[in-house]
């Protein structure tokens, strides 16, 4: 049995006009919001990549699943919402299970904590802005597909992950945000 190759070549000089081509064939320009919002995904998933190198073996797995679901959710822009938005289940699941140990909130909280910490704020704030780039790829559709619908809840959920995730790697360095002062 003879392996597939999916991508033989990776200079093709096909986007040098500054267009690129969706698996469904179509063409759209670079600069498009489509493109924006899988670029946003893209850099999310590479800021994941950093932050599971950062990371204690018992995260990496979790991290890893993240980034398979991220390229399911490139698939999902690329085939125009004929492929089906990743499964939210398991990552509420993870999401409840890491905030269910930690300390309740009273202000805001800094991004900082350490390296791990920091690299998943950097990944709660790049997952922000993937989901607005999602979210302004739907609201210039008329019918946007269900599968988009369900790729920013995706990116809704995971931001919060990162959220709980980087107080948990905080390690009792949190910061919380001062606040105001009351009169």
């Amino acid at each position: 049995m003879s392996e597939r190759r999916r991508i033989s070549r990776v200079t093709t000089r096909t986007g040098d006009k500054g267009t690129t081509s969706l698996a469904t064939g179509r063409r759209l320009g670079k600069h498009e919001q489509h493109m924006r919002a899988i670029g946003a995904v893209d850099e999310l998933n590479s800021h994941i990549g950093l932050l599971e190198a950062l990371v204690e073996h018992q995260h990496q797995q979790s991290l890893r699943e993240i980034q398979q679901s991220l390229f399911d959710m490139g698939a999902v822009f690329a085939m125009e919402g004929d492929y089906p938005a990743p499964d939210l289940e398991p990552l509420e699941a993870l999401t409840n299970s890491i905030n269910a140990d930690l300390p309740a909130l009273t202000e805001f909280v800094l991004p900082r904590g350490g390296q791990a910490a920091s690299q998943a704020h950097v990944c709660r704030a790049v997952c922000r802005r993937a989901e607005i780039e999602v979210w302004a790829r739907i609201n210039e559709m008329d019918e946007p597909p269900a599968a988009y619908q369900g790729a920013v809840r995706y990116l809704n959920r995971l931001s919060d992950l990162f959220f709980v995730l980087a107080r948990l790697l905080s390690q009792g360095e949190e910061q919380q945000w001062q606040g105001p002062t009351k009169a």
